[in-house]
């Protein structure tokens, strides 16, 4: 007994002790990392800062031609602009509502059998690896030109978006409630109705708000293939090089989106 607190006595340190830091070898690993995969992409993808700082004076060039901007074209573009936010509200009306039930039977708390949730996974990990203009382009192709493309477009790129967001949500929530209605013999429908629905509601109210605000930013450029919005009036001004009037429509583009983006986010704030 003697001897055990002896070596006890040895283990013990000063209250004064100040404890060693971490080790820092991690921290420098992973950006020497960094660092390397930096220089390799660039060096892969041939980018240098040489070839941006000779660009820079074009890129003063063309500010000089889109400066002042054509106040008068924003009377021509304001019908395609409105049509571009429908072709948004639609497409994220669309998403949220297929969404929901895909998202379900994504979250692995909701639907016990892999057989079913892993498909649905890859289903909308394909949808979001679809680029939005190759979508829309797909759909030009099939429907002809117009804002219907560009609507499908909108649509599977938002259920992609939400459902990859809910399904996250359903699976983080809390059990408890779920397993109080388990105890009480309810069933599946009235488990998800009752035990799900209300822990997910405002983010799904969120993550809706949140696409819609993307898909005005992606609708503004869908037209470049045919898509409708005003992304037809993009390709028609740089096709000519009016650079004055482009830049009227990404004014114009931008006062939509700041307008939307601080009532979404004002919404937003309300909901959670």
């Amino acid at each position: 007994m003697k001897t055990e607190w002896n070596q006890e006595k040895q283990t013990l340190k000063p209250l004064g002790h100040v404890p060693d830091p971490p080790s820092k070898f991690k921290h420098y690993v992973t950006a020497l990392f960094i660092i390397g995969l930096l220089f390799a992409s660039a060096y892969q993808t041939e980018a240098t800062f040489e070839e941006l700082i000779l660009g820079l004076p074009e890129m003063a060039k063309l500010m000089e031609q889109m400066l002042p901007p054509d106040w008068a074209y924003f009377e021509p573009i304001v019908e395609p602009m409105l049509e571009t936010i429908r072709m948004a509200v639609l497409g994220t009306t669309f998403g949220a509502i297929m969404a929901v039930p895909l998202s379900l039977l994504a979250a692995s708390n909701v639907v016990k059998s892999k057989i079913l949730f892993y498909p649905t996974r890859m289903f909308l990990n394909l949808i979001r690896t679809i680029p939005d203009l190759l979508k829309a382009a797909i759909f030009v192709a099939i429907f002809g030109l117009g804002a219907i493309p560009g609507i499908l477009a909108l649509t599977f790129f938002s259920l992609g978006l939400i459902s990859k967001l809910l399904y996250e949500t359903i699976e983080a929530i809390d059990k408890g409630p779920l397993e109080a209605m388990t105890a009480v013999g309810a069933n599946k429908i009235q488990w998800i109705f009752f035990g799900v629905v209300p822990q997910i509601s405002a983010h799904f109210m969120s993550y809706t708000l949140y696409t819609f605000e993307v898909n005005i930013r992606a609708a503004a450029v869908l037209g470049l293939v045919g898509a409708g919005g005003i992304g037809h009036y993009y390709e028609k001004t740089l096709g000519f090089l009016q650079y004055d009037r482009v830049a009227s429509i990404i004014i114009f583009t931008l006062v939509i989106v700041l307008i939307i983006d601080y009532t979404s986010t004002k919404i937003r704030e309300k909901l959670l």
